[in-house]
């Protein structure tokens, strides 16, 4: 399976053979988006990659609930500890989710009951890891009763998030500790895709599924990708 991820999954929601995952979603609206694209994203020529500090911008979990669909996934993200009930009383129990809790542009949380979210009424119960996030913390997760993880998020730098082939060294670490110490879990692999050389090193360390975001900033480049590798395969 191949996941858009934020930003440019709220917007490619039509494509065969792929799973959008919207938001991500707080309770409350933040705005300012336009502004911060504007005034934050840039690419790096040091990093070779993307670098934000959107930091959540979004219409709220309301927003997201409405125009929910099957085949998406809703990206959460915990700004306060007491969030978690507010989202546990208004999603539904099948809704596709993806837990954030490592946004490098907001102060998000990760509270201690997240295992309420995981049922079997949903196909996706997922939680995006950063680069950082220790294996201890991984550790926890599974104890609560997650099984699927998504690495992983931008690298936090003091200018925003870093996208790209930075996090590639990261992403290999996940994948390597999750799937040797968990052989129940599924991993989804993110993170400095640009061809397919780089999924289908994911794939030869144990990635079962693989997500791309800042690919999309040529659509081009996408385009060819995607129909090559993604479309072709399944079709």
């Amino acid at each position: 399976m191949l996941f858009i991820s934020p930003p440019f999954g709220n917007y490619l929601t039509f494509l065969p053979y792929t799973t959008p995952i919207k938001g991500s979603y707080t309770i409350e609206p933040r705005i300012g988006l336009l502004k911060q694209i504007v005034n934050t994203l840039h690419y790096s020529t040091l990093y070779k990659g993307w670098i934000n500090k959107i930091g959540l911008r979004n219409p709220g979990i309301d927003y997201g609930i409405k125009y929910y669909r099957p085949n998406q996934v809703l990206s959460l993200a915990f700004l306060n500890f007491n969030d978690l009930q507010y989202f546990k009383t208004v999603i539904p129990k099948n809704t596709n989710l993806e837990i954030n809790v490592s946004c490098p542009n907001a102060n998000v949380k990760l509270p201690n009951n997240m295992k309420d979210f995981v049922n079997n009424e949903r196909k996706w119960c997922i939680v995006k890891l950063s680069p950082l996030t220790s294996n201890k913390t991984i550790d926890n997760l599974y104890t609560q009763g997650f099984r699927q993880f998504h690495c992983c998020n931008t690298y936090p730098l003091a200018l925003g998030g870093l996208s790209g082939p930075y996090l590639i060294p990261f992403v290999e670490q996940k994948i390597r500790y999750i799937k040797n110490k968990y052989k129940d879990c599924e991993v989804i692999a993110g993170g400095g895709i640009q061809n397919i050389e780089t999924l289908t090193y994911y794939k030869r360390l144990g990635a079962d599924h693989f997500s791309v975001s800042s690919l999309c900033f040529n659509p081009m480049k996408f385009g060819l990708f995607y129909f090559n590798y993604i479309y072709l395969s399944y079709k």
